[in-house]
């Protein structure tokens, strides 16, 4: 955004004579406005260089105040403004007024902002729903945020629109905070949900806070302990090795012919533990002579996978694909459709306990298995099989790219309950035949 700003002296006048000391003004012109900042230093005007608009080196003002310290004044300010603009070209795609740029100046400068001259007149209740469209679209760009990232905020602010359509952030008390939560419950949400929303809102409001929209702390003090929130009564759905080969030599009906290519892209992930994000995009560069090479979509991580004999066999199944893509992958919302179909036709019917928690109730529900796949099953499949088959678990974590120990506790949980039952099979209970002789027993 086209703008230019000049440094100058503005006469202080103290009982209607002029002091020693003048403020120093940062004029901005922009838009065909000229609106006048003042940036919080004065000095003598035989201390001021008009050519270079600093003050002259060496000297100090009346305060002790060296030039030094009041060039680097005006240094940061030149760069806040510029920086002030072109967040608005990028973000707002509008020209702030000089409202907005005079109360940002303020915040900048470490001054409150008083009622009245905010920096979104707070009065108006659309302005709050406004600022969580310039959060979204600000952190959205700075940080990187996924598409699915992105929606997640946008629903959340639709539940708080559906909340209270003229919410302010003064309105964002303990109270109100309290009477949210009431209103989640409400809805039918599970715990897990209400959580992740509580979370993400508060994030909002640490941003708010910062930027010298919200002036409360329930973004700190606001967190209720929400039973089940912590994910750990999840139960982790995956294949057993023998579900596994059974699906992977799985003979399709003619009319079922069109969930072959699903079948492959699953089993390719129970196989390599990728995810359907980084299925989807894996391309045949990708592919080398033993591994395949991975940034993750969800982490940008670089990952190397070795190949075995299952997943080197899918690929090379593949290999004539008329596109650069290495599998034939579908939407994530359609293969996860069809992967139920394939747990029918294999029939994996187990009974699956799922639980969750609404407020206080704790609820059950059983499934039979296919009914509870989905494309991430792939993944959780290739961890707790590769536990089961004794690979370290620094060696595992390279191929997934988990980076804490904490994160595969659920997998370990698992395998170590699968060694019991394994070890069960010792303790069966032998008839009075086939005890050993004593004579044997003491040899």
């Amino acid at each position: 955004m086209k703008h230019s700003v000049k440094f100058d002296l503005l006469p202080n006048k103290v009982k209607g004579d002029i002091a020693g000391c003048m403020s120093i003004r940062m004029r901005v012109s922009y838009a065909g406005k000229r609106p006048d900042l003042l940036i919080g230093y004065s000095i003598e005007p035989e201390k001021w260089n008009k050519e270079t608009m600093r003050a002259v080196p060496g000297t100090k003002n009346k305060f002790k105040q060296s030039a030094n310290e009041i060039n680097k004044a005006i240094a940061k300010n030149e760069t806040w403004i510029d920086e002030f603009f072109t967040k608005f070209e990028l973000l707002e795609n509008r020209t702030p007024n000089e409202s907005e740029l005079k109360d940002a100046h303020k915040i900048f400068l470490g001054k409150e902002v008083k009622r009245g001259e905010t920096k979104q007149d707070e009065t108006n209740p659309v302005n709050f729903y406004h600022i969580y469209d310039k959060y979204i679209n600000e952190q959205s760009l700075l940080n990187s945020w996924s598409k699915s990232h992105k929606n997640r905020h946008q629903s959340i602010k639709n539940v708080l629109m559906e909340y209270k359509p003229d919410l302010s952030f003064n309105d964002v008390t303990k109270e109100m905070m309290i009477s949210f939560l009431n209103h989640l419950f409400n809805g039918d949400l599970c715990n897990t949900t209400i959580s992740k929303i509580l979370s993400l809102f508060r994030n909002f409001l640490y941003w708010a806070s910062g930027e010298g929209y919200y002036t409360g702390n329930q973004h700190i003090k606001f967190k209720p302990k929400l039973k089940g929130s912590d994910g750990s009564h999840k139960a982790v759905i995956y294949l057993t090795w023998d579900e596994l080969i059974t699906l992977y030599n799985l003979k399709f009906p003619a009319k079922k012919r069109y969930l072959e290519h699903v079948r492959d892209v699953f089993c390719f992930c129970c196989f390599t533990g990728l995810r359907y994000s980084d299925a989807f995009n894996l391309s045949k560069a990708d592919v080398q002579k033993e591994r395949i090479s991975v940034i993750t979509q969800k982490t940008v991580d670089p990952l190397y996978i070795e190949l075995n004999e299952y997943s080197t066999a899918l690929l090379k199944k593949y290999e004539s694909y008329p596109i650069d893509k290495a599998l034939p992958v579908i939407s994530n919302q359609k293969m996860n459709e069809y992967i139920k179909e394939l747990g029918e036709l294999a029939g994996f019917t187990t009974p699956t306990k799922l639980i969750h928690f609404k407020n206080n109730e704790r609820i059950e529900e059983i499934y039979p298995k296919y009914k509870v796949l989905s494309t991430h099953c792939g993944r959780r499949t290739f961890i707790v099989l590769a536990l089961t088959l004794g690979i370290p678990l620094a060696v595992i974590m390279k191929w997934t790219g988990h980076k804490s120990y904490a994160s595969m506790k659920p997998y370990i949980k698992i395998v170590d309950s699968l060694k019991e039952e394994e070890m069960k099979k010792f303790n069966k209970k032998i008839s009075e035949p086939d005890k050993l002789p004593e004579n044997e027993l003491s040899n």
